[in-house]
């Protein structure tokens, strides 16, 4: 079995590794000077570590400006969804009404549709609203996740019947069941849900460059694709600004992965 198994093992390892390297070689770069970044054959470990490359990148930029104007619409767009999917999710889950799942397909149909033909029906609604460069534009859009509420409605799906009739007979209506009973057992979903969230709101470029124009209230990826534009021949300062963008992304996932694999696992089962 252990010869047997080898073979994948060491094609897992090499795919591993493979998916690193960019990250190692983005990581070591960030540390090097501009004339060591550009020599050839390229050098995997730095001669000498530069690390004053992560302060002149704050010296260029307003990076922590930038953080916190993604940190306040990830955190605004995720109390969102949560928000809308919890309660969407129930209801689809759990009430019988007259169209219910040729509602619930229609929602489904609605993650067909790209970004490019709804954006500028958006937009102009956005801007009789008067909301076009505003923090509104960037979190109003993006507070209802129809992936979030397909996750949620399966997993509620799975729930036994008898949690529900037990939290009846103790007097427990509709709202107190899907707080004392439902949530509590929801737990990776929700962890998912939430973690794809955080990726998608900070990694979001598009939309927030349509949106918005002022420096002051752009979000992260927004601000790096003009320092991107600015500083494009400096290889080692964009690779400092790349690395502290993406490493709160890493600690996350490696912190929530075991509810992603739980939730991605029991999708779609029934009990």
């Amino acid at each position: 079995m252990r010869l047997r198994s080898f073979p994948i093992h060491l094609l897992l390892v090499v795919c591993g590794i493979a998916m690193v390297l960019p990250f190692f070689w983005m990581l070591t770069t960030s540390l090097k000077t501009p004339l060591e970044a550009l020599q050839f054959p390229p050098t995997w470990i730095p001669k000498v570590f530069q690390f004053d490359n992560y302060l002149e990148v704050f010296r260029q930029i307003p990076l922590w400006r930038y953080m916190a104007n993604t940190v306040l619409i990830t955190f605004a767009s995720l109390t969102g969804v949560l928000l809308t999917g919890v309660l969407a999710a129930y209801a689809f889950a759990r009430f019988r009404f007259p169209g219910r799942e040729i509602l619930f397909m229609l929602f489904l149909a609605l993650m067909m549709i790209p970004l490019p033909v709804y954006l500028v029906p958006s937009y102009m609604i956005l801007f009789r609203l008067g909301w076009i460069d505003t923090y509104l534009a960037m979190i109003v859009p993006w507070t209802v996740n129809i992936f979030g509420i397909f996750l949620l409605r399966q997993h509620f799906k799975q729930l036994p019947q008898d949690l529900f009739d037990a939290a009846r007979i103790d007097g427990c209506g509709r709202f107190r069941t899907l707080l004392s009973v439902v949530l509590p057992l929801s737990k990776p979903p929700l962890v998912t849900i939430t973690v794809f969230n955080v990726i998608g709101s900070w990694n979001s470029f598009f939309w927030p460059l349509i949106v918005t124009h002022s420096d002051s209230i752009r979000p992260l990826q927004v601000g790096l694709a003009y320092f991107s534009r600015e500083q494009s021949t400096n290889y080692t300062l964009l690779m400092a600004a790349t690395t502290m963008a993406i490493i709160p992304l890493i600690l996350l996932f490696f912190i929530a992965q075991k509810q992603i694999i739980q939730s991605q696992a029991r999708t779609g089962l029934k009990e």
